[in-house]
């Protein structure tokens, strides 16, 4: 294999992102000619082919919400192809989020995102006996229901990107590992250079998902970033903190997790502070915790997570190889089987006693996250655009056709609130109350 002497644009990963912009982009300018996307495996070999693959608007953040929205019409423009299933998505919440997830509910309305809010815990209950006959969750006091969104099968939907994108005359190269970023006196990147040979360029993307700081330091960007607080003072803090994300599948047909009227459901999330049990009564966590499941024929079963976790290494070395063979020793374990299932069965009566069929491969996965735990959109180095999605990244299939206008320099509206300056500025995104750092 042999890689072009020089490309108009280099994309580094071959994820969602990659892909994304690769087809954007080329779509933009009408060729894919001078655009290559290298990966040092394959496509979708790290966080996008293992994503639990939910799709959905709920964030108490209004710019996430309105990034959110883009990104769902992108995933409606060719469901098949993408392998989208528009069933929907549920936030159920217990009486503290109450307040954060009404306020995401009028904000849905505001920009005409389709949803329905439910309040009361009697009417959260029929609500969702409407949904579930079996529903029998504690402490919940609201249901918001999405009626866009929903999931798609990650590995179909990334086949779908690269086939679209090869179409459009996109080199799409795996097997390439970048080895540094070459620069001239004005720190600017001249080259991609591989283990396969450089490759000179005028523009590099980096949209290499947990490996993010690997390339980050390529450039010499800050390990400590300076973030304005509410007392007007400048606070140094890690730019990047790895978390653990707890997700795995129960080994049951996908056709368990029907609705009432035998259709596929909407995805749930819920959170809650009820006290969490397992089947035998012995006490798992007083909470608040949380859980979100669908069924997934792609997974085999039905398919979810937990709360995630910081991990508790040296972030260097989990930069290293985050999807490498140590980390589910520490990405997932007995406590997560226990807990999911102890949630499922919470939730659900149809999932009591089935705990013994929660399948015990590794999943999950280490995500990169930023300083506000939300993602950074922006050049470095003068032309090197980092594509940082702290975590939030499959759902955001749209993210790919606005980095491809600002390439071409048409600055998107919807990326400002996600640049790198907004830390030292203080312009930080609203915090909720979901267990969740990311929501």
């Amino acid at each position: 294999m042999s890689l072009p002497p020089r490309s108009e644009v280099v994309i580094i990963g071959a994820g969602i992102h990659g892909l994304s912009t690769a087809l954007h982009l080329a779509a933009n300018r009408g060729s894919g000619d001078g655009i290559i996307v290298v990966d040092k495996t394959s496509v979708g070999a790290g966080a996008s082919g293992i994503a639990c693959g939910v799709i959905r608007n709920n964030y108490f953040q209004p710019a996430m919400r309105e990034l959110m929205a883009h990104s769902v019409g992108v995933w409606e423009s060719d469901p098949e192809a993408f392998s989208y299933h528009p069933v929907g998505y549920m936030q159920i919440s217990h009486e503290g989020m109450r307040d954060d997830v009404r306020s995401i509910f009028e904000q849905q309305q505001a920009i005409g995102y389709e949803s329905v809010f439910v309040e009361g815990a009697g009417e959260s209950q029929l609500y969702m006996e409407n949904i579930f006959h079996d529903w029998r969750a504690q402490g919940i006091t609201s249901v918001l229901h999405e009626k866009k969104g929903g999931y798609a099968n990650n590995r179909k939907s990334l086949q779908g990107l690269l086939e679209k994108a090869a179409a459009a005359g996109v080199t799409v190269t795996g097997g390439v590992e970048v080895q540094e970023l070459a620069t001239d006196a004005s720190g600017a990147v001249t080259a991609v250079v591989t283990d396969k040979g450089a490759i000179a360029c005028d523009q590099v993307v980096v949209a290499v998902g947990p490996w993010v700081q690997k390339f980050w330091a390529m450039l010499d960007l800050p390990v400590t970033t300076a973030v304005k607080g509410a007392d007007g003072e400048l606070h140094d803090t890690n730019t990047w903190t790895y978390w653990a994300l707890q997700e795995g599948v129960l080994g049951v047909d996908p056709g368990y997790l029907v609705d009432n009227e035998g259709n596929m459901p909407p995805v749930i999330h819920i959170d809650t502070d009820a006290p969490l049990h397992d089947d035998d009564g012995d006490l798992v966590t007083e909470g608040p915790w949380g859980i979100y499941y669908k069924p997934d024929f792609n997974f085999g079963g039905v398919q979810g997570g937990y709360m995630p976790y910081i991990v508790d290494k040296p972030a260097l070395e989990v930069a290293v190889d985050p999807y490498g063979p140590e980390s589910p020793d520490f990405v997932v374990g007995g406590d997560f089987y226990r807990t999911w299932s102890a949630a499922l069965s919470h939730c659900q009566k149809r999932f009591e006693g089935k705990s013994g069929l929660i399948k015990h491969e590794p999943s999950g996965g280490i995500g990169s996250f930023t300083p506000d735990s939300f993602p950074v959109f922006d050049t470095f180095a003068e032309n090197a655009y980092f594509i940082c999605d702290s975590n939030h990244g499959y759902k955001m299939i749209g993210v790919g056709a606005l980095v491809a206008k600002e390439l071409d320099g048409d600055k998107q509206g919807l990326l400002e609130p996600f640049r790198y300056s907004r830390y030292a500025e203080g312009k930080l995104h609203p915090v909720s109350n979901s267990p969740y750092p990311w929501s």
